[in-house]
């Protein structure tokens, strides 16, 4: 298994929601990835984080008093209408008075159940925008992860070439869009060619490109899946730049200066086809 591969798998491994043979094969791999164990292990850490921050509240005893109320008051008549009916015969009534008892049993469940999924919505609400902020983070972390191993396993590209109409044909036969091309050679960002990778589980186009000694990663995608983003963070060492164009969200990582690449960012989004 390789980095692109066990990406779209670590969410899973972190839930528990692999099967034994993909669990394993990728915990394999991240036990000899360093860039992939440290993911797995932030991902792990948002667990906890989830679990530690997400509120739970006890229901007060007044409410346990009004609910057994309710299902006395409830069983009363059931009970009564069993005895008092002349209809019904002696020795039917213990039957009666069963089917209210489980009457009574269901709507106290159905009570708990709602209680439950009001429960449910309050910690959803709680932590929906840490989740969404963490996910944005998430989104970085694996960029990071993603071109330190291309970079370490010498998989930087896939397709070799300078040329746009040979980058983008390629890329396009095996993504369902097509990624702009944006020549910047004259302003020192040379297209050293792409590779396919992944984000969130999904295929995305990376475009390499060269700076002096430094490679940067193009991470580009729609932006309706990648979710609009701008700014610059600092993951384990690397700055990744994002901007959001009219189409697509751009993710550039590299080891370069946070302005140099912000501002490669911006010349890549406003010399975007789609834009002009």
């Amino acid at each position: 298994m390789i980095c692109a591969e066990a990406a779209g798998l670590l969410a899973g491994a972190a839930d528990a929601q692999l099967g034994a043979d993909e669990d394993r094969a990728v915990r394999l791999h991240a036990a000899g990835c360093l860039a992939c164990a440290a993911e797995l292990a932030g991902l792990h850490s948002l667990r906890r984080d989830l679990r530690a921050a997400a509120p739970y509240h006890a229901a007060p005893a007044s409410l346990r008093a009004r609910v057994l109320a309710l299902a006395a008051t409830s069983a009363k008549p059931h009970e009564e209408a069993a005895h008092r009916s002349p209809d019904v015969h002696p020795q039917a009534r213990p039957t009666l008075r069963a089917s209210a008892a489980l009457h009574d049993r269901w709507r106290w469940l159905a009570g708990g159940a709602f209680a439950g999924a009001l429960a449910t919505a309050i910690v959803w609400l709680a932590v929906s925008s840490a989740l969404g902020w963490r996910t944005r983070n998430d989104v970085a972390n694996e960029a990071v992860a993603s071109h330190v191993c291309a970079t370490l396993g010498n998989h930087l590209v896939e397709v070799v070439s300078s040329d746009r109409h040979t980058v983008k044909p390629w890329l396009s036969a095996r993504l369902d869009y097509a990624p702009p091309m944006v020549d910047l050679r004259e302003e020192g960002f040379l297209l050293a060619g792409a590779r396919i990778d992944y984000l969130g589980g999904r295929p995305v186009a990376t475009l390499v490109y060269r700076y002096r000694a430094h490679v940067i990663d193009v991470f580009v995608q729609p932006r309706d899946e990648a979710g609009a983003g701008n700014g610059l963070r600092n993951v384990r060492g690397y700055t990744v730049a994002s901007a959001t164009g009219p189409q697509m969200q751009w993710r550039a990582v590299a080891d370069v200066q946070a302005d140099v690449l912000a501002g490669f960012v911006a010349r890549l989004v406003t010399n975007d086809p789609a834009a002009r």
